[in-house]
């Protein structure tokens, strides 16, 4: 194992003391419990909206907290779900008197020390409410997750639901808003290569050369299928049509595309499926009206990709193109 660290135990302290660096004007971050929180926090008369999970994802979720995003995020080590304190640290610096939305993705791990912190919250007469994103269409139920696991869609309702809050809507609105993107939004991912945890030093499973992992997890879960490798076309479709079938996306539905790479497929793969993703989708008469592509909700260094539609309105697409500032979204 080859990686540019010092020392396992040490990566995520030293990885966020760089991000802080790099990203002052935008950020802060609490190292003990490890919290990343927007640098202008807390926003007086604004929903505080919190999300985290496991390191390993960057740049979800530290990256995505800023203006128009998140308010906070809370990283665990990694793929390891962030501690009970470091949520109630978060939602305590973040506060601005509006309530507080938290963003789970659906690992049992994230579910029960978000729960835990939003009644410390309540405890102290901050109103609280979560929402949760199951948005993968690929297993009803993994090593981590009862009912679906909360994968690429995480990214837009981050955005949409960060938007809304900074226009000033009210935690029950946020919520609401919340919602209507988990109901609309589906995703599905794929593995040529396993990712290595620093602290294991061993790829995260054995996948063969000329094998390819269907419907794989974002720390590396088993899919719904393991088959001998195909090309770009092959391997579209095998996203694309599940996640399709799944809500169902009809003709004339308009589309939110992101083509996301699991962190080891570069720009020029991404780039060539983002356009067969969009050819196969004008094929059905589906409109893709905005894109996001890049390595924005990765698995370390896993080669891969995955694929994620959202169903938009107008209000979700306003909400979409309204201005952020984080470190890896920046428009408006």
């Amino acid at each position: 194992m080859k990686k540019i660290i010092n020392d396992p135990s040490t990566v995520v302290a030293e990885s966020l003391r760089g991000l802080e660096l790099a990203h002052s004007d935008l950020i802060t971050v609490i190292q003990d419990p490890a919290v990343v929180v927007r640098a202008d926090a807390p926003v007086r008369g604004k929903v505080a909206v919190i999300s985290g999970g496991g390191s390993g994802h960057e740049p979800m979720h530290g990256g995505l907290v800023g203006l128009g995003m998140l308010d906070a995020a809370c990283p665990g080590a990694v793929f390891t779900s962030p501690t009970p304190d470091q949520m109630q640290t978060a939602i305590e610096k973040t506060d601005g008197g509006a309530g507080v939305l938290l963003i789970v993705k659906n690992y049992t791990g994230d579910i029960l020390n978000f729960e835990t912190a939003a009644e410390l919250a309540a405890a102290d007469d901050i109103e609280v409410r979560s929402i949760v994103i199951d948005d993968d269409v690929a297993v009803k139920d993994s090593l981590y997750t009862a009912g679906r696991r909360g994968v690429g869609g995480t990214v837009p309702l981050e955005k949409i639901v960060g938007a809304a809050a900074e226009r000033g809507d009210d935690l029950a609105a946020c919520h609401a808003i919340a919602e209507r993107v988990v109901a609309n939004v589906r995703s599905m991912g794929l593995a040529l290569a396993a990712p290595i945890v620093p602290h294991v030093g061993d790829p995260s499973f054995d996948l063969p050369d000329d094998e390819m992992e269907v419907g794989i997890g974002i720390h590396g879960e088993p899919g719904r299928a393991r088959m001998p490798a195909e090309n770009a076309d092959g391997i579209v479709r095998r996203l694309l049509e599940p996640i399709v079938e799944d809500l169902p996306f009809a003709d004339g539905d308009r589309v939110l595309l992101f083509t996301n790479s699991m962190g080891g497929t570069p720009l020029i793969e991404l780039y060539l499926a983002h356009g067969i993703a969009e050819r196969m989708l004008g094929e059905r008469g589906i409109v893709v009206e905005r894109r996001l592509v890049g390595p924005y909700v990765t698995s370390l260094e896993m080669q891969g990709m995955s694929l994620t539609l959202l169903k938009l309105d107008d209000e979700l697409l306003e909400l979409w193109d309204a201005p952020v500032r984080t470190a890896a979204l920046r428009w408006g």
